[in-house]
């Protein structure tokens, strides 16, 4: 209940900030909601960046992770710098309040179900990059519910390449025992580690090649992330 109290109200403050701040505004309010809901669980988090990444101006970026928990989200934006947005599944969009908050911070919905409307989508992502929005996705598409790292979709791997993008993998171990999914039940005082992994330069790859990279991206998240391939 406390975690939805927070979102609530600062979903309304995102939205006013949608008109009339700025944006490194809105991502410090991003940060601080993240921050204030890993505060209720009592969550500690370790970083680990053993390639020393750092986001460079004038260079456009996807960060791409495994995905176990609903705490994914606000693991990235307070272990990354930047202007850090997700792409979300379109029913998101229809959660009072939330749903509006996040389309005016930038976020990206995509409709998973309508193949012709997610492509639309992903143009609407593009636009975004341009302006040095860094795009967060999970490439398995939905919450782990096995303990493994699933197959990924193509479609984050296309607009990767269409960008000319680096791809940031990032490994994050012991989410899944704060919420893991299809459960409400929280579990207090973990500790978490998020593994920044070694970028990845698209245009050393083609669409020829999109298997190539994928396994690649695939390779280096199971590894950061300590997980088996599913």
């Amino acid at each position: 209940m406390k975690s939805c109290c927070i979102t609530l109200w600062l979903s309304s403050v995102a939205i006013y900030l949608s008109k009339f701040g700025t944006r490194q505004q809105m991502n410090d309010l991003i940060c601080a909601w993240s921050r204030k809901l890993m505060d209720v669980v009592k969550l500690s988090v370790q970083v680990f960046n053993p390639y020393g990444f750092q986001f460079l101006p004038n260079q456009v970026y996807i960060i791409m992770s495994n995905h176990a928990s609903l705490y994914d989200i606000p693991l990235i934006f307070t272990s990354l710098p930047g202007s850090i947005r997700m792409i979300a599944k379109k029913e998101l969009m229809r959660v009072p309040i939330w749903g509006l908050a996040m389309k005016r911070a930038d976020f990206i919905f995509v409709d998973r179900e309508n193949r012709t409307q997610a492509m639309r989508d992903l143009v609407v992502a593009k636009e975004k990059m341009m302006t040095g929005i860094v795009i967060w996705m999970a490439p398995e598409g939905t919450r782990s519910k096995n303990g493994k790292l699933n197959v990924f979709k193509k479609g984050g791997f296309m607009l990767a390449l269409e960008t000319g993008a680096i791809i940031l993998p990032v490994g994050i171990r012991g989410a899944e025992k704060i919420l893991p999914a299809k459960t409400l039940k929280f579990t207090l005082n973990q500790q978490v580690e998020v593994h920044v992994g070694k970028p990845i330069d698209t245009r050393n790859y083609t669409v020829k090649t999109r298997n190539e990279l994928i396994k690649a991206v695939r390779q280096n998240i199971a590894e950061a992330a300590r997980l088996e391939m599913a």
